[in-house]
């Protein structure tokens, strides 16, 4: 198959997704070429079968706003014109969705190009559900050929907000490559983020408002005040100054470590103990099954997907939002029995691999390619 792939490529769990699905597919036999406005921040290095389309954006002076979706509209067309693409899978549907329909009604009525849009989240629970987007949201979502969501969550969002069948959505969870995440094949530097004896508490986010992190920092010095910990907090966005400032309210600031945006997350949940993540909203939950299949047992929110990823009192601990006493009572309380520990890592490591394990969810994907190329999902 001749596959384009159209997602976010900056720091993000679903422009992860895309790229990582992307250099998969081309590793078994597909052509692959990834259409946006920059490089995704996952793909480094030369894949085979693997080509970079940038969307060019021209500029007119009477134009007040560059028009990023139609000038990728203008890519997608010309793209699958000269290379022969088979289908379009964009990841969100506002812009990416809308682009790619102007870009098959642009190729005639004769085409065979087929679009197949993965939901992933704020496409639909926040961006979507505003009223100047409802309309175009779910005129987007229906003029798709395939349409998939991450988790059992988001697609009953999905049917409850836009009025999509459920059978027109296919469940397709996030992955990743246990190979990637295992422990003892990965450099520890725990000796170099924290002091000796100190547990290592984790978050990775684009710290938005919804990640919370306040509640992240909250969490920590509940966990700190009961056994030496360091908390390294990895991304980087608009409530980075909230963590410092909470950090020192709390007189924890010596303990809590910001790294920044980080390319290699495996390398450092390498030597983590816990990994953190009691957002507002979640509609997956990458980075916790990232954590996971590096055997970290994860604190969280029971909300949105996250109870599909985590289990609790298996492979870690989830609790209502907000509930940061009763989280670090669970954090601490893992870090202090080692036995428990070790059990939640293991199970979270075969979780991850057996459950979310690469090859099932890729396998699942060229499944449904060949089904919507073959005109079996019929989307409402």
């Amino acid at each position: 198959m001749k596959i384009g792939i159209t997602c976010y490529p900056t720091y993000g769990g679903s422009g992860a997704v895309a790229t990582e699905l992307g250099i998969e597919l081309a590793r078994r036999g597909h052509e692959v070429h990834f259409i946006s406005y920059a490089q995704p921040f996952r793909l480094q290095h030369f894949v085979e079968r693997v080509y970079f389309h940038e969307v060019e954006m021209g500029r007119y002076p009477l134009f007040e706003h560059p028009h990023y979706s139609l000038a990728l509209a203008v890519a997608m067309h010309e793209v699958t014109l000269r290379e022969g693409l088979d289908l379009l899978h964009v990841h969100y549907a506002i812009p990416h969705a809308t682009s790619a329909w102007i870009a098959k009604e642009m190729l005639g009525p004769r085409n065979g190009l087929r679009i197949i849009t993965t939901l992933h989240g704020t496409d639909i629970t926040l961006v979507g559900q505003e009223k100047s987007f409802w309309e175009i949201t779910r005129f987007s979502i229906a003029k798709s050929d395939g349409i998939t969501a991450v988790s059992e969550f988001l697609r009953r969002e999905t049917v409850d907000h836009f009025g999509v069948p459920e059978s027109a959505i296919e469940v397709i969870p996030n992955f990743v490559d246990p190979a990637l995440y295992r422990r003892d094949k990965l450099p520890c530097r725990k000796q170099a983020l924290s002091r000796p004896g100190d547990k290592l508490v984790l978050h990775v986010s684009n710290f938005r408002p919804v990640k919370r992190i306040r509640d992240v920092v909250r969490i920590f010095a509940g966990i700190a005040q009961q056994l030496p910990a360091r908390l390294l907090l990895v991304g980087d966005g608009p409530d980075r100054t909230e963590a410092i400032a909470e950090a020192e309210a709390l007189g924890v600031s010596k303990r809590v470590s910001l790294l920044g945006k980080q390319d290699n997350v495996a390398e450092i949940l390498a030597c983590a103990d816990l990994f953190l993540l009691p957002s507002q909203s979640e509609s997956f939950g990458l980075s916790a099954l990232e954590a996971m299949a590096a055997g970290v047992p994860v604190i969280a929110t029971a909300v949105g997907g996250l109870p599909e990823v985590v289990e609790h009192g298996v492979t870690g601990y989830l609790a209502p939002v907000g509930a940061v006493d009763e989280m670090a009572e669970a954090g601490a309380g893992l870090l202090r029995d080692f036995e428990r520990w070790t059990a939640a890592s293991r199970a979270a490591e075969a979780l991850a691999s057996e459950r979310f394990g690469v090859e099932a969810i890729v396998n699942h994907y060229e499944r449904y390619y060949r089904s919507v190329l073959a005109g079996e999902p019929v989307a409402a």
